[in-house]
């Protein structure tokens, strides 16, 4: 048997490639993947939250700023961004809107709504 008399950084790197196979390389790469594009997700909508206030011309304080890039919750971000265009200030966008029901003549539901 010849030994390899190259150092382990001079030895071409062994690839593990085996997709569907559940190794744990896999598994690991699939997770990062995966966070990095909730993230990159959560990013998105913040930036949009604070693109939309911009373009209305709501001052946005350092607080408010904060707490929106700083949420990681995808579903609240959607919410803000929802309402960034309705908004008489950015404090509104943090007060929790109550349901409303499916009531005909209720604020929000159209005329001949069935409940």
């Amino acid at each position: 048997m010849i030994a390899d008399e190259r150092t382990i950084a001079e030895q071409p790197a062994m690839v593990n490639y085996f997709p569907g196979r559940g190794t744990v390389m896999e598994r690991a790469y699939l997770e990062g993947k995966a966070e990095g594009k909730a993230e990159g997700e959560v990013a998105g909508e913040a930036k949009g939250v604070l693109r939309v206030l911009e373009v209305r011309g709501l001052p946005v304080s350092d607080e408010a700023r904060e707490r929106i890039v700083g949420c990681t919750d995808l579903d609240r971000l959607n919410d803000w961004l929802d309402r960034a265009g309705t908004v008489d200030g950015v404090e509104d966008l943090f007060v929790s809107v109550p349901d409303v029901p499916d009531v005909p003549g209720a604020p929000g539901v159209a005329e001949g709504a069935a409940p």
